[in-house]
């Protein structure tokens, strides 16, 4: 029995380093935070209609690297004008975002958008409260972000390794994109 396990253990010694690379050896890449913003103010302004009454207005991004949740954001301004309101009513709204890797066009989005925080000063709570149902339609108007659009020379020396973008971490200057071994294909 003993001699079987040295067997064995003996014809995956070559394997080993393979099955316990560090972290350190995996290819990676870094994707600085002024690209995240030039890809996701891209996208702004957005204008669209709420049920038919209210036009909303959605400009200046600025960009939130939230390493804590490992999510990416984003704070916008929003002004909604129409019939319910007397005057243009603006205010700003954090919305963060799950991120992943498109393999079918080798990009790296920012999907699912999430209301973190609102902030509208002075605006009367029944109001504010119909503007918080507002917001998923907001979300869902953005769909997903194209954050990253991977060069055939960035995948190049990870694909030859038979590595793919496996792991995106948000760091507090941008996102570390680490590889890992392509799933088999089916």
């Amino acid at each position: 029995m003993h001699r079987r396990l040295a067997l064995c253990s003996l014809a995956c010694w070559p394997l080993a380093p393979v099955l316990a690379q560090d972290e350190a050896a995996r290819p990676r890449q870094k994707i600085s935070a002024a690209t995240l913003y030039d890809a996701l103010s891209a996208r702004f302004p957005v204008r669209f209609t709420v049920g038919g009454l209210l036009q909303a207005q959605i400009s200046a991004p600025r960009l939130l690297l939230l390493p804590a949740r490992n999510q990416l954001g984003a704070a916008l301004r929003a002004e909604f004008t129409g019939l319910q309101l007397a005057q243009a009513q603006a205010g700003e709204m954090d919305l963060v975002f799950a991120l992943r890797y498109e393999a079918s066009d080798r990009t790296l989005r920012a999907r699912d958008p999430q209301i973190l925080e609102l902030r509208w000063p002075g605006l009367p709570p029944e109001t504010a409260q119909a503007l918080q149902g507002v917001m998923p339609a907001i979300g869902g108007q953005l769909g997903d972000v194209v954050l990253h659009r991977f060069t055939a020379r960035e995948l190049a020396l990870p694909e030859t390794m038979g590595f793919a973008p496996q792991e995106i971490r948000v760091l507090d200057d941008g996102l570390l994109v680490l590889f890992g071994p392509k799933p088999p294909s089916r």
